[in-house]
């Protein structure tokens, strides 16, 4: 059959969509965004040393004071010294003494033994957050009982706390079991990181939707089962985040406990041994903070390494 003529014999068709984005591409895509990362993270610590000397050369001595009240810090040598003078203090020797070991060997070893002692911290403190995560999900009441004093238990403060700690921990003696100062200190660590690792883990397993539940009955799938198989590869997006927020509040934990409780060997005795030799040797004090804030980067890089091993459910991980 003809069409009538002036009839419109256009033929629409659909609008052509992209192709899908092949697996290659994406696998090529990954390595940039981490070249990328990491090179904004060294351009951010580069900013914070240039603005370092930049106030330091601008600024007035005494540090800048509105009402009578100083706002900024004061820009001397004894408060703020060069960053080439940090940098170098870290390779002179600790002390004046012959065959004194180097600064930067006294803070890394000051550094590990926190690590290890965070270590423990964030171990303890991932399998009383998920157990509190595993009770909170399987019963609401649980949750509406337990959510709030979780929440709540983060408002006390450390310093208050850690001396009570130590002093409960020395009076346990359980046939030849003895408890040791540095138990104190892990507990302590473990006490602020299994607060996010609850949150997060907690709302991983709330994450699956309705659907998929409901596509677990029908399949007449127990709890076990649709925890396994559902609740926990759905997790992983949230979990690998509170697990790298639990790793650096182990560390925080760890060094304000050390300071708190006097153990020594840490890099919080460091802290507090080397800040009091700041008035002769201003930039010896920063060699610990430095190994501080080495020492928390190294334990929230740590758990990079459980993404790994999980790369496959981590399909839009949150913040």
């Amino acid at each position: 059959m003809t069409a009538p003529p002036g009839a419109d014999t256009t033929v629409s068709r659909p609008p052509a969509t992209a192709d899908p984005p092949r697996p290659g591409r994406v696998r090529r895509q990954r390595p940039a965004r981490s070249a990328s990362a990491w090179l904004w993270g060294a351009v951010g610590v580069a900013a914070v040393l240039v603005l370092w000397e930049l106030y330091k050369l601008l600024a007035p001595a005494d540090g800048v004071s509105v009402a009578g009240m100083r706002v900024l810090p004061r820009t001397s040598d004894l408060a703020m010294p060069h960053v080439w003078d940090m940098a170098a203090r870290l390779l002179a020797p600790v002390t004046r003494q012959e065959g004194s070991p180097p600064l930067w060997g006294v803070i890394a070893l000051g550094a590990l033994t926190t690590l290890g002692i965070a270590a423990v911290g964030w171990l303890v403190g991932m399998v009383v957050g998920f157990a509190f995560a595993l009770v909170m999900q399987r019963w609401r009441l649980a949750e509406w009982a337990l959510l709030p004093w979780i929440i709540l238990s983060q408002t006390v403060p450390l310093i208050a706390f850690a001396p009570i700690v130590k002093s409960w921990g020395s009076r346990i003696e359980i046939g030849g079991f003895e408890w040791q100062d540095w138990m104190s200190v892990a507990l302590i660590a473990s006490y602020l990181a299994f607060f996010p690792i609850a949150v997060g883990a907690l709302r991983g397993l709330q994450s699956p939707d309705r659907i998929h539940t409901e596509l677990m009955r029908t399949y007449a799938a127990g709890y076990w089962s649709t925890l396994l198989r559902l609740r926990l590869p759905a997790s992983v997006p949230y979990l690998l985040p509170a697990l790298r927020l639990g790793a650096a509040n182990a560390v925080i934990g760890a060094v304000v406990a050390e300071v708190s409780t006097g153990l020594q060997g840490g890099i919080g005795r460091l802290l507090i041994q080397f800040a009091g030799q700041a008035s002769g040797d201003p930039a010896k004090a920063w060699g610990p903070i430095f190994g501080a804030v080495a020492l928390g980067l190294v334990a929230a890089g740590s758990v990079a390494l459980l993404g790994v091993l999980l790369k496959d459910y981590r399909r839009g991980e949150t913040t």
